[in-house]
C-alpha cells in the first residue's frame, strides 16, 4: 500500500465538551476520578442524572447546547441486548452494549435526535456491572456474540476523556466466542495502540459521499482523516470493518460513492475488512422537523419518501435497488473475496433484486462469522 500523509492535528470532538456532572453515589467510583483527572474540565456532583443545572433552552435547539456537557452515571437498566430490529426486514443477530447515551458531533440525520429525551451526554460509569453482564452472557451459552457499541453514542469520539476502548479491548482478548465492534465517525484511536486485543476487537468506520460527509456530518473527522486512522489501526493488527449507512440521494450521489470506495481501497488493505454494510437512508417520521428545524439548510430530507413496515421513511425501492447496485458493483470490483457485504434492515427481496441467491439473507449471521474469521 502507498505511504498515506498522517493528519496531525484531526479535529477531537471531545474537545466540544466543556464540564462534567458527576451523579451522586458515582464520585467515589475509581473510574470516575480517572475520568476527571484525564479532562480537566469543571466538574460538579448531581443529585441525579435527569436534572443537571443548566439552562439548555426549548427543545430541540437545547441539542446543541447539552453536547457540551458530559454526565457520568449509572446505567440503571441492562448493558447487553439484541439490536432492535424489525421482523419484516432482515437482521444481523448483532448485541448492543450500551455504553452511553447521545454524541458530540451532530450529523443532520441522526436519528438520536428523535429517541433522546435529554440534550446532554450520558457516560455509563458503573462498569462492574457492565462487566458481569458480558461473563453471564459468554458463561450461559457457546453461541457466538458479535457485540457493538455504536446504537447509542459514537464508540470512540470521547474516549480521549472516557479511557473506555482498551478496558473493552482487553475484556475481549480471550473471548474465542465473541468479537466487539467500535464504530466511529471520530479518528480517537490513541487509546488503541500498543494493546494486546488478540484479533477479538474490529475498528470500524461510517462513511459516506464526500458532499454528504462534508456537510451533514458537523465535527465528524474527514474522509481523509477517518481512512488514515483505519490504516493505522490496520497496522496495529486491528480487523476492520466500514459501514455506508445512511445512503443518501443528492446530486452526483454515483459520482461521490465511487470516490469514496476507490479511496477507502488505495488507503487500507482490502485483506484486513471483515464486512461492509450498505444501508439507505431512513428515518422515523418525527425525525425530519425535528432536523429541518436545527439545520434549515439541509435538503436531503424533501426527497420522496415512503413508510416503510418498521414505520420509518425510506427511499421508493426502485431507487434504493439503484444505488445499492452501484456501491455493490463498485465495492465488488475492489474487495477481497472473503469480506462480507450485506444490507442493513432490508427485506430479502431488496437482496434478491440487488443479485444476492434467494435465500442469502438467511445466512447473514453465518457469513458475518464467517468472514470475521477469515480476515487477516
Amino acid at each position: 500500500m502507498p505511504e498515506l500523509p498522517r493528519q496531525t492535528t484531526p479535529y477531537d470532538p471531545a474537545q466540544h465538551i466543556r464540564q462534567i456532572f458527576i451523579e451522586q453515589g458515582c464520585a467515589d467510583l475509581p473510574y470516575v476520578q480517572e475520568i476527571c483527572a484525564r479532562a480537566q474540565l469543571p466538574s460538579q456532583i448531581i443529585a441525579d442524572r435527569s436534572d443537571p443545572p443548566v439552562s439548555y433552552g426549548p427543545f430541540p435547539q437545547n441539542l446543541q447546547a447539552g453536547k457540551q456537557h458530559l454526565v457520568l452515571c449509572k446505567n440503571r437498566g441492562s448493558f447487553f441486548k439484541p439490536c432492535p430490529g424489525t421482523k419484516e426486514y432482515r437482521c444481523c443477530d448483532y448485541h448492543v452494549l450500551n455504553i452511553g447515551m447521545g454524541c458530540p458531533m451532530d450529523c443532520v440525520y441522526c436519528i438520536l435526535q428523535a429517541y433522546l429525551n435529554n440534550p446532554w451526554l450520558s457516560l455509563f460509569v458503573n462498569t462492574d456491572d457492565l462487566f458481569a453482564e458480558l461473563d453471564l452472557a459468554f458463561n450461559r451459552t457457546n453461541q457466538f456474540w458479535r457485540i457493538g457499541t455504536g446504537e447509542f453514542t459514537d464508540s470512540l469520539a470521547i474516549d480521549h476523556l472516557t479511557g473506555l476502548s482498551p478496558l473493552l479491548v482487553n475484556y475481549m482478548r480471550d473471548k474465542k466466542k465473541g468479537v466487539l465492534e467500535l464504530k466511529t465517525k471520530s479518528v480517537a484511536i490513541d487509546h488503541l495502540a500498543g494493546l494486546d486485543h488478540n484479533g477479538r476487537t474490529i475498528i470500524a468506520w461510517s462513511l459516506n459521499a464526500p458532499a454528504i460527509m462534508a456537510k451533514e456530518e458537523i465535527r465528524a473527522a474527514s474522509l481523509h482523516e477517518r481512512l488514515a486512522a483505519a490504516r493505522q489501526v490496520a497496522d496495529m493488527g486491528y480487523k476492520l470493518a466500514f459501514h455506508f449507512d445512511p445512503i443518501i440521494y443528492h446530486d452526483g450521489w454515483q459520482d461521490g460513492y465511487s470516490a469514496t470506495i476507490k479511496k477507502l481501497f488505495a488507503t487500507v488493505p482490502p485483506e484486513k475488512i471483515a464486512w461492509i454494510s450498505l444501508g439507505a437512508l431512513r428515518f422515523l417520521p418525527q425525525l425530519k422537523a425535528i432536523a429541518l428545524s436545527r439545520f434549515p439548510g439541509s435538503t436531503f430530507f424533501h426527497e420522496e419518501f415512503i413508510l416503510g413496515l418498521d414505520n420509518k421513511y425510506r427511499y421508493f425501492r426502485a431507487l434504493r435497488v439503484e444505488m445499492y447496485n452501484h456501491l455493490l458493483t463498485e465495492i465488488r470490483a475492489l474487495a477481497s473475496p472473503h469480506t462480507c457485504l450485506y444490507f442493513c434492515m432490508e427485506s430479502d427481496e431488496i437482496w434478491q433484486e440487488c443479485g444476492f441467491a434467494p435465500g442469502k439473507s438467511q445466512d447473514l449471521p453465518d457469513d458475518l462469522d464467517r468472514a470475521f474469521a477469515h480476515s487477516a
